[in-house]
């Protein structure tokens, strides 16, 4: 081969931006990161809506988030590179019984793990966001530390550092295949010719399972399209940039510029790889949550639109760690929409597992890729 690297991450989103950073500044040597657009950033991270909660319904969520967002919001300071953060919190609205008990077992696990979680009658959850429609709401829940911050600035500002440490960044090359022999990796086949290498990371995101196919591993992820919707100014557009989402629709909605960013999923929507927005699903079933949720939205017309990929698995966690029998590949992928607030300890933790041997800051070994075997899965049921 041509080319040798001690490390390989496929992917160029923010997991894959913080892990090759990690990675760098603990010494995993030549460490090189290969993504297939033209800049980092612009798969699913570049569409998310920037959000980071502590309100989980799962131990291992909440966890990752303690051990996360700390780091979201330290950046900053930590390495003087600017991060657009704003901490206005998350605002679940809940007008469902059975919704309300689990919403309240998940706020009572968040208090134990040290978590602000406040459960909130709906007139005070009125107070926090003004023009919510109170009908038939039984309650909500609101963690004043949770908020939202820019993706693309945290991406890149990952991609900087890890530069900065040794990493090398290529974009514009696409990974084909990652090569083994044995069941040991020895390499990654791309468009620019082979690398050789024994540590792959997989962090390709919706995409993560047909790299893996190409090596025998077959992932339990899906990719699955949501479109965002973002308005111009109204009357009565938020003033704060707490991020309000309606538990049953899984309709959300912030404040961006002067209008609000929103979205939510479909019970029709299907695996695929297609992210053209679907006009019909915006028009028949986003805009109508929309208003009935925020009726101030009726005021509002739409500024731009589009559509990402989110990387499910089928409970909802993602998969993190080595591959049994697969030496050398590491998978950081099917975050189910949580990928972004957990970049960050993600990130080092694929470092302490390839450096040290153990992920030692979060045990994530419920989130290995054997779970789905042994049958194991750790549900999170609070997806937005």
């Amino acid at each position: 081969m041509s080319e040798t690297a001690d490390v390989v991450v496929v992917g160029g989103g923010v997991v894959g931006a913080s892990a090759a950073y990690h990675l760098a500044a603990a010494g995993a040597g030549r460490v090189l990161l290969l993504e297939r657009e033209d800049a980092l950033g612009m798969g699913s991270t570049g569409a998310c809506a920037g959000g980071f909660r502590h309100q989980f319904s799962s131990e291992i969520n909440i966890r990752l988030s303690l051990a996360s967002v700390p780091m979201i919001l330290s950046f900053r300071a930590t390495h003087g590179i600017p991060l657009d953060v704003h901490q206005d919190g998350y605002l679940f609205l809940v007008r469902n019984e059975a919704s309300w008990r689990s919403f309240v077992a998940a706020a009572e696990l968040q208090r134990g793990l040290g978590i602000d979680a406040r459960l909130l009658e709906p007139e005070e959850a009125g107070a926090l966001a003004p023009g919510l429609s109170l009908h038939g709401m039984i309650g909500a829940t609101f963690c004043p530390d949770d908020g939202i911050a820019d993706p693309s600035g945290l991406t890149a500002g990952y991609g900087t550092i890890a530069r900065g440490a040794g990493a090398e960044l290529r974009t514009g090359v696409e990974v084909g295949a990652i090569l083994t022999d044995g069941g040991r990796v020895t390499g990654v086949e791309t468009s620019e010719g082979p690398v050789e290498t024994r540590i792959v990371v997989n962090a390709a995101g919706p995409w993560a399972g047909l790299l893996a196919k190409t090596c025998g591993v077959v992932l339990p992820l899906e990719p699955v399209p949501r479109t965002v919707v973002v308005t111009g100014p109204f009357p009565g557009a938020p003033d704060r940039k707490t991020l309000v989402v309606d538990a049953d629709t899984s309709f959300y909605f912030h404040r961006e510029g002067p209008g609000v960013l929103m979205g939510m999923g479909s019970p029709h929507e299907r695996a695929s790889f297609d992210t053209t927005v679907d006009e019909t699903a915006v028009a028949n079933e986003l805009i109508p949550t929309a208003i009935r949720v925020f009726p101030p939205l009726e005021r509002a017309g739409i500024a731009r639109t589009w559509a990402g990929l989110y990387e499910m698995t089928p409970d909802r966690h993602p998969i993190i760690g080595p591959v049994t029998g697969s030496m050398g590949l590491y998978l950081a992928c099917g975050f189910s929409g949580h990928g972004f607030q957990h970049a960050p300890i993600v990130g080092k933790l694929l470092a302490e597992m390839i450096m040290e041997g153990h992920a030692r800051s979060v045990d994530v070994s419920a989130l290995s890729l054997d779970r789905f075997a042994r049958g194991e899965l750790a549900r999170e049921g609070h997806v937005v």
